[in-house]
C-alpha cells in the first residue's frame, strides 16, 4: 500500500520559518484503508508494524504509528528480507522499536526533494514550459546524459594501426598473432609489415601458467537492473516491476503463495549464514563437493552503503527455474532464472584455466599470441554469460626456437572511438559509482526524464532532447551545485550520517536551504523566457490543414494542432518503427492495444489493415514472398517468415548499440 501520509501536493509542506517542520496529511484514497486498520488495531493486544526493511519502510511504520493512534498501545517493529514462514517467525521473535534515525533520514530526503522540486519546477514553468520538472537526483542524471553528448560532439578521432599475422606451426596448425607496439601512421605499419614478410618467424618465448575466475557477487538492485538490461533487454522500470511481482509472491501448486526472492531494493551483496548453508548443501548434492564454496563469500562494497538488507537471492534455492516454469509468466521466469543462477554461482568455486603466452621474433620485431583453456567449470556450471562463449582459445603445441610459417601479415587502420552514449544499464552503473540516488530511485528517475521529453530512448540508447538540453543549461548556469555530482553525492552522505546518528536531520536542511533559496531569487530575475519550438510532424490536421506538433502531457506524448486554442484537434502519438508497410506505401507505427500489449500497424489504418505482433523486417521472404519479421534471440538477430508451412529463417547483422 505504500505511504499513508505525505507532504501536501498543493503547497511546499516544509515550514522553513518554523525550523523546517514538515506538514503531513493523509494521502487521498488512503482513508478507507486507515479506517479498517484503526478498527483492527483497536481490537488487537499488540500491533506489529511490518513495512519494508529500509528507510522508506521505517518511515511508513512511523506514519502508521501516528495515523492509527498507537501511542499508549503495545506495538513492535518487525522486518524481514524474504516473505517465507521462517523469516516472518524469526522477525517476530526479534521485534524492536521504530528506529528514528532511519525515519529522520527519510524525512530529510523527502524534505530536500520537495524543496528542490517545488522551488525549481515552478521556475521552469514560468520561463520555459508548463508541466516541466526538476529534482535533486533527476537534474544530476540529466546533466550526465547531456555531458556525455557534449563529449561525443567534441570528440576528435585519432588514427592508429595494428599489424596482425596468421602463422602455421610445424604440425600445420594455424593461429594468429599481433604486433605489440604502438603504431600511429600507415608508414610505420607498412614498414613493420614488410620487415616481417621478409624474415623468418621463430618462437622466442613460451610462458605457461594458470588463472582462476572468481564467481560474481549476488545481485544488488543496480547490478540486477544492469544485467537484466544486457541479458534480457529489460528496461529498468520493467525489471523492477517483474522483480516486485516475484518478491510479493506467486501461487505455486501445493505451496500456496510464495515470495520467490528476497527484498529487491538493496545496495548490499551480503547474504545470510543460513542462506549460504542451504545453498552449499544444494550445490554439493547436485554438482559435487568440488563445486561448493566452503566458506561464505565476502564481496567488496562501496563505502557508506546502507547495507540494510541482504543481496537479492531466491528464498529457496531448491525452487529451480525449471520447477517453476509452469507457475511463472515468461518475463517472471526469465528474471527469476537470472537471480537464481547468479546466487547459485556466488556460492560456488572459481573457474580454473590453463594459460599460455607466446612471443615470436620476426624481422627484428616481436609478435604476441595467447590462449587459455578451461580446466574446471566451477561456478560456470550454472552461470555462463554470452560474453564467455569465446573465452577458451586453445593454442597449438609448439616449443621455443621452433620455426613458424607466415601465412599472411596485414596492416589494419583504426580510429579511437568517442565514449558511448548511455543505455539505462550503464547510466544506472554511473549513478551508483558516483553515489547519486539510491536503488529505489534509479528506475523512477529514468522514467521521469523520458516522460518529460528531456531524454529520448532509441534502440536502448539514451539521447538528450532539445528540451532536456535547454533545462540542463539553465540548471548548470544558475544552480551549478544542485546538478554537481560531487555535491549531490555529499548530500547522500549526509542522509547516511543521519541514519547512522552522526547528524541531526534539520541541520542538513538548514545547510542546503538558505543558499539555495537565494539562488532561486537571483535566477528569477536573470532568466528570460525561453522559446522551445515543438517538434513538427508530417501529420496534417484534418480541421485546419496545418502540420501537427508533438506535445507532452501527463500521460506522455500526443499530437496537437499548432493552431491551439483556435483549433483544439489532438491525436494520439505513435512512434515510427523505421520500416515501410509491406502492404501499401504507408509507414509502420508502434502502437498498443487497450490492454497495453505492443503491436505494429500501418499509419494508413483503417484503409490498410496491416497488423503484426512482431516488427516487420522491411524485406520479403525469398521462398514464398510474404513479409519477414525480426526476431531477437539470446545470441543473434534473425529474420523469420510467419507464413504457414514456409519456415524460412536467417541470421542478419545487428547494428544496434550494445552496453
Amino acid at each position: 500500500m505504500g505511504h499513508v501520509r505525505d507532504l501536501p501536493k498543493s503547497q511546499l509542506g516544509v515550514d522553513a520559518d518554523n525550523d523546517f517542520e514538515p506538514k503531513y496529511i493523509t494521502i487521498r484514497g488512503k482513508g478507507d484503508i486507515l479506517k479498517k486498520l484503526r478498527k483492527e488495531a483497536g481490537d488487537a493486544a499488540t500491533v506489529y508494524l511490518a513495512t519494508d526493511p529500509d528507510r522508506e519502510g521505517e518511515a511508513i511504520s512511523w506514519h502508521l504509528l501516528h495515523s492509527l493512534n498507537l501511542d499508549g498501545k503495545t506495538y513492535k517493529r518487525i522486518t524481514f528480507n524474504e516473505i517465507t514462514k521462517a523469516a516472518v517467525k524469526k522477525s517476530i521473535s526479534e521485534a524492536r522499536d521504530i528506529d528514528m534515525k532511519l525515519v529522520d533520514s527519510q524525512q530529510a530526503r523527502r524534505a530536500l526533494d520537495r524543496i528542490v522540486g517545488y522551488k525549481l519546477s515552478p521556475l521552469l514553468w514560468r520561463k520555459v514550459r508548463r508541466r516541466l520538472s526538476a529534482g535533486r537526483v533527476q537534474s544530476v542524471t540529466l546533466r550526465l546524459i547531456c555531458d556525455r553528448e557534449r563529449e561525443i560532439d567534441a570528440f576528435e578521432p585519432v588514427e592508429y594501426w595494428t599489424v596482425d599475422a596468421q602463422l602455421l606451426t610445424k604440425g600445420k596448425k594455424a593461429f594468429s598473432a599481433h604486433y605489440g607496439g604502438e603504431l600511429k601512421t600507415r608508414e610505420e605499419a607498412e614498414k613493420i609489415t614488410e620487415d616481417i614478410k621478409k624474415s623468418k618467424a621463430k618462437v622466442q618465448e613460451i610462458k605457461r601458467g594458470t588463472r582462476v575466475r572468481k564467481p560474481p557477487a549476488p545481485f544488488t538492485t543496480s547490478t540486477l537492473q544492469q544485467e537484466a538490461s544486457k541479458a534480457l533487454n529489460f528496461a529498468v522500470s520493467k525489471t523492477m516491476l517483474v522483480a516486485q511481482q516475484i518478491y510479493e509472491g506467486v501461487d505455486l501448486k501445493g505451496l500456496g503463495t510464495v515470495g520467490l526472492v528476497s527484498y529487491i531494493r538493496t545496495d548490499s551483496a551480503r547474504i545470510s549464514d543460513d542462506a549460504f548453508a542451504v545453498a552449499k548443501t544444494y550445490i554439493t548434492d547436485n554438482f559435487g563437493t568440488d563445486y561448493a564454496a566452503q566458506t561464505k563469500p565476502e564481496h567488496k562494497t562501496r563505502e557508506r552503503i546502507q547495507d540494510a538488507h541482504e543481496a537479492i537471492r531466491p528464498t529457496d534455492i531448491t525452487l529451480t527455474p525449471d520447477k517453476l516454469k509452469d507457475s511463472l509468466t515468461r518475463d517472471q521466469l526469465r528474471l527469476y532464472g537470472l537471480i537464481w543462477e547468479r546466487f547459485a554461482a556466488s556460492c560456488m568455486t572459481a573457474a580454473a584455466y590453463d594459460t599460455v603466452s607466446i612471443k615470436i621474433s620476426c624481422g627484428g620485431h616481436t609478435l604476441k599470441s595467447s590462449g587459455q583453456i578451461m580446466t574446471f567449470e566451477g561456478y560456470k556450471k550454472v552461470y555462463k554469460k554470452e560474453t564467455d562463449k569465446d573465452e577458451s582459445a586453445l593454442m597449438p603445441d609448439m616449443a621455443e626456437k621452433d620455426e613458424l610459417k607466415l601465412e599472411t601479415v596485414t596492416p589494419l587502420q583504426h580510429f579511437t572511438q568517442p565514449p558511448p552514449r548511455f543505455t539505462e544499464a550503464t547510466l544506472v552503473r554511473t549513478l551508483e559509482e558516483n553515489g547519486v540516488g539510491r536503488p529505489s530511485t534509479y528506475s523512477p528517475t529514468i522514467t521521469t526524464l523520458i516522460s518529460r521529453g528531456y531524454v529520448t530512448k532509441e534502440k536502448n540508447v539514451l539521447y538528450p532532447a532539445e528540451l532536456g538540453e535547454i533545462v540542463n543549461d539553465i540548471m548548470e548556469t544558475h544552480f551549478g551545485d544542485v546538478v554537481d555530482i560531487e555535491f549531490t553525492s555529499k548530500l547522500e552522505d549526509g542522509l547516511d550520517k543521519i541514519e547512522f546518528g552522526e547528524m541531526y536531520w534539520k541541520d542538513l536542511l538548514r545547510e542546503f536551504y538558505f543558499p539555495f533559496n537565494e539562488k532561486i531569487a537571483v535566477a528569477e530575475q536573470n532568466i528570460g523566457e525561453v522559446d522551445v519550438k515543438d517538434e513538427e510532424t508530417d501529420v496534417v490536421c484534418e480541421h485546419c490543414k496545418r502540420n501537427m506538433v508533438i506535445k507532452y502531457g501527463r500521460f506522455g506524448k500526443f499530437l496537437a494542432c499548432p493552431g491551439f486554442p483556435e483549433c483544439k484537434n489532438a491525436l494520439p502519438y505513435f512512434p515510427e518503427a523505421g520500416v515501410d508497410c509491406p502492404l501499401c506505401d504507408g509507414k509502420i507505427l508502434i502502437k498498443n492495444t487497450k490492454k497495453g500489449r505492443k503491436y505494429f500497424g500501418c499509419d494508413n489504418h483503417p484503409d490498410c489493415e496491416f497488423m503484426s505482433w512482431q516488427k516487420p523486417a522491411g524485406m520479403n521472404c525469398p521462398r514464398c514472398g510474404e513479409f519477414l519479421v525480426e526476431k531477437n534471440t539470446k545470441t543473434q538477430k534473425r529474420v523469420m517468415c510467419l507464413s504457414g508451412g514456409c519456415g524460412y529463417s536467417d541470421a542478419v547483422e545487428d547494428d544496434e548499440s550494445q552496453d
